[in-house]
């Protein structure tokens, strides 16, 4: 049996942080951001805030505990376009002390989210590849 190739992942400490901002905020979601006026960064929205669409890619969805309402998933999302660099690789969204992009729900808290990445190993690839998620 094939073992499912996840795309993102998510530290303890960044898993901490969404159940925290879905008790504030309710559900929430993901979008890596492309650049501009927020870099390159992870944004955190309340879910449905941020509209995707056609040109968006979920590459799957954060399981970050439970809070008092129960199971907290997160979906992440990027552009295609942006999509395309980063297809090989694998995403860990973390947080780190500093300032937080202006628009993500974690810039009051006095951290931000960030991107952690590695190149996906040549099984996860072809694991990818065959499921046809690439």
């Amino acid at each position: 049996m094939a073992t499912e190739v996840e795309r993102v992942a998510v530290t303890p400490a960044a898993a901490a942080l969404l159940r925290t901002l879905h008790a504030q905020h309710g559900d929430l979601m993901f979008h890596q951001s492309g650049g501009c006026c927020d870099g390159s960064s992870p944004m955190c929205y309340p879910a449905g805030e941020f509209l995707t669409g056609d040109v968006d890619e979920h590459l799957g969805d954060l399981e970050v505990g439970d809070d008092e309402s129960g199971p907290v998933t997160v979906p992440v999302w990027m552009t295609r376009a942006q999509y395309e660099y980063w297809k090989h690789t694998h995403l860990t969204i973390d947080v780190v002390p500093g300032r937080g992009a202006g628009f993500s729900l974690e810039a009051p808290e006095g951290v931000r989210f960030l991107i952690r990445s590695r190149l996906l190993t040549d099984e996860e690839y072809a694991a990818l590849h065959a499921a046809a998620v690439l």
